[in-house]
């Protein structure tokens, strides 16, 4: 019975930490941030103003991220000519790890690297995966905490709504 209730405690501290996350993100503006990419150059998130933005936290020793991963990578070529741009921000300490999994994995939407973790803290993730939809006007509409089979619907609702905006 006490593991049970331990086990209870645990799930409702780390629903409601999750909740307040969110919550605190969501209808602010999105903290801008500049990091290197795959590709070497520095992006900057001010940069994609006027599109929507999938800013997508993601570690190498994840699970759900590898899993959803190539599903975000369909999102972000089927809609990245009418104005959604995927960022994904990699939060391992060696990059070489992270290049390699987008290599093995097909990503074409650019990945970023976070090894400070500057980045990930501004905007609060404490576990992984973390997917921020950012609407034209920079400012976080939506927060979603882990990944589950069938997120990517409501990813996928999520950004044809903000483009029609």
């Amino acid at each position: 019975m006490k593991i049970k209730n331990l086990a209870l405690g645990l799930l409702i501290t780390v629903f409601a930490a999750t909740s307040l996350a969110s919550s605190g993100l969501e209808g602010q503006a999105a903290p801008d941030f500049a990091l290197k990419s795959a590709t070497g150059e520095n992006l900057r998130l001010s940069e994609y103003r006027g599109d929507v933005v999938m800013i997508n936290f993601w570690a190498t020793w994840c699970g759900p991220c590898r899993q959803e991963m190539p599903l975000l990578d369909e999102l972000y070529t089927r809609y990245e000519r009418v104005g959604f741009s995927l960022l994904g921000v990699n939060i391992d300490d060696d990059s070489r790890r992270a290049m390699q999994m987008i290599e093995d994995l097909g990503v074409s939407f650019p990945v970023l690297f976070d090894a400070r973790k500057e980045v990930s803290e501004l905007y609060e993730v404490e576990a992984m995966p973390v997917t921020v939809l950012v609407d034209r006007d920079g400012n976080v509409r939506h927060v979603h905490h882990g990944y589950k089979p069938g997120y990517e619907d409501k990813y996928l609702d999520q950004v044809r709504s903000l483009l029609r905006e």
